[in-house]
């Protein structure tokens, strides 16, 4: 009977600590999305500020970990950030530091906000207040977001204090019993930190659970210590699990946080104790009782920064070495060019608001296949009844226009299904509308190269049917053809930007050109039909026009998306 009590109280110790440490991760994660809803547009901006150099690398990667609370969700976007050329392998390792970095807020919130202050007499005031500034309708109603995430936190850390310290110490013998072995016990730690951070997906709740069992005296300071130097380890799984199947750049990034972590955790284990004293030192009071949750923030916090100190020099020797340890095979050889956008929809939904910078890059990317293709057509135009061999070049042609077509409606559907998943979290207006314009932008770049391939298949119709155009036709066609190449360039340049009065004046100007042109060539067309011309070659000329014309029509689209995110 003594044993079925023993085991009822532990499950029950063991629920409350399991639901007071998600209510804590969930406070975490509604305080994040109130940020990133509240700072928008200004938070994608800020992002691009990793671009700068190694210095503002930190310091954004620390920032932006900060605010939105994941340093797993910031090392998932840094490699992908990578696999689509966003950022550079160098500029990645900058972020990533500062990523560790900004990660040490958790704690800090924890051991100040959580146990230093009477959260009963702040949980729910905040969740209260976060509510009502929620439903009322004003600007800054995201700001709500942020005091109930603050309120839920204050919540679970009082569930997580209130359940531990009534733990019996016959209850959890064997923690303390590892606790007493030495060094052997800051391994222990290392590995239980690691562990539970792989298995959990998240160094936050590692740490929050850390930091709760030193404050019941249920572990010592040092292996609480260790057990956080793991956590630095596991964190870094998100991160390999998004470079699977990416592009070396993404792995070689995966790599470097990997490295960086595990190699600064050993690094810590070696010089354990003189980091404590240290800790010791820049931490007022002592490293027991209500005092080891600061001393715990502290260590963090210490180890991250002085590992960034001691790493950022060699950033470039760090690059190099994971480009020696991952070859470059981005270019062998391949049967055919397949599209995949990798990401973890689970890290995903943390930063849902950062990931709309991240489709843009992969827009402009397909609007580039979309610039070739018409490139090439208008290419094909000019040359390809003056070529010897004809059929085999217009073979050719429609071949690399099919590939790049299907690559095309690929792209469509890997972007279409990454902004959904973007939607499922609540966004802000702002966010919504921009990922609205963004499917529609997807949707007019495919269509662009579905005409683009048409042409080819008109092209080659013209060319085995021995339909050829005139050269004056062709004269008339070149000039048309420019026109709409200088449309597709100038959307390609202003895509991710809102365009201005003056360039929505010009877009219209194209628009109103390439229309005049068309009415002109198809009035050419229908004169020599009555004078007698062949019938089929002026047909197919006048078909080859309408084509060109919905390319220009579809870069007028985009132009009107881009002008309503004025």
């Amino acid at each position: 009977m003594n044993y079925s009590n023993h085991m009822a109280s532990v499950v029950m110790i063991l629920l409350r600590v399991v639901g007071g440490l998600c209510l804590f991760l969930y406070g975490m994660k509604v305080m994040s999305d109130g940020i990133q809803h509240a700072a928008g547009n200004r938070l994608q901006n800020f992002l691009n500020l990793m671009t700068k150099n190694r210095f503002v690398g930190v310091l954004t990667g620390a920032v932006v970990t900060a605010l939105v609370q994941s340093s797993s969700a910031v090392s998932v976007m840094v490699v992908s950030f990578v696999n689509t050329g966003l950022l550079s392998l160098t500029q990645a390792i900058g972020v990533i530091m500062g990523a560790n970095i900004g990660t040490t807020t958790t704690a800090w919130i924890v051991s100040l906000v959580g146990f230093e202050i009477d959260i009963s007499a702040l949980a729910l005031p905040a969740v209260g207040i976060g509510f009502f500034m929620q439903v009322i309708k004003w600007k800054r109603r995201d700001l709500g977001e942020v005091f109930m995430g603050f309120g839920f936190i204050f919540l679970g850390l009082r569930f997580l204090t209130d359940a531990l310290p009534t733990v019996d110490a016959a209850h959890l013998e064997f923690i303390r019993r590892f606790s007493d072995l030495g060094f052997l016990s800051i391994l222990i730690g290392l590995g239980a930190g690691t562990t539970v951070t792989l298995l959990m997906h998240s160094s936050a709740a590692t740490i929050t659970l850390t930091i709760t069992m030193a404050m019941g005296d249920m572990i010592s300071f040092e292996t609480a210590a260790a057990m956080i130097l793991g956590a630095n380890i596991g964190t870094t799984i998100d991160a390999i699990m998004a470079a699977i199947g990416a592009k070396t750049a993404a792995k070689r990034t995966a790599l470097v946080h990997v490295l960086f972590n595990v190699v600064g955790s050993v690094v810590a284990v070696i010089f354990f104790q003189p980091l404590i004293m240290l800790v010791d030192m820049l931490t007022p009071g002592s490293s027991g009782g209500s005092g080891i949750a600061a001393h715990l923030a502290m260590f963090h916090t210490v180890f991250n920064i002085m590992g960034t100190i001691l790493f950022l020099p060699f950033v470039r020797q760090f690059a190099m070495l994971v480009s020696f340890l991952i070859k470059d095979q981005d270019d062998l050889p391949a049967v055919r060019r397949t599209y995949r956008l990798q990401y973890i929809s689970g890290t995903l939904q943390n930063t849902p608001e950062l990931n709309i910078i991240r489709a843009e890059k992969e827009i402009r990317d397909m609007a580039g296949v979309a610039s070739s293709m018409f490139a090439q057509i208008s290419a094909a135009l000019q040359n390809l009844q003056n070529q010897a061999h004809k059929e085999q070049a217009v073979d050719a042609l429609v071949e690399e226009m099919r590939e790049k077509e299907e690559f095309a409606d690929e792209m469509r559907v890997e972007l279409t299904r990454f902004l959904i998943e973007c939607r499922r979290p609540q966004l802000s207006g702002k966010s919504e509308r921009k990922i609205y314009q963004l499917l529609r932008i997807i949707s007019d770049l495919e269509d662009m190269t579905d005409d683009c391939c048409s042409v080819s298949l008109l092209l080659e119709r013209s060319i085995k049917k021995k339909l050829y155009f005139k050269d004056k036709e062709m004269a008339a066609l070149a000039p048309y053809a420019r026109l709409v190449e200088d449309f597709l360039a100038f959307v390609r340049e202003q895509l991710g930007q809102t365009i201005t009065a003056e360039q929505e004046a010009y877009a219209a100007e194209l628009e109103n050109s390439i229309d005049k042109s068309r009415d002109r060539l198809r009035k050419m067309g229908r004169k020599r039909i009555e004078a007698g011309a062949d019938v089929k070659a002026e047909l197919l000329f006048i078909d080859v026009v309408r084509r060109i014309e919905k390319v220009g029509d579809y870069c007028y689209n985009i132009a009107g998306a881009l002008r309503q995110g004025r």
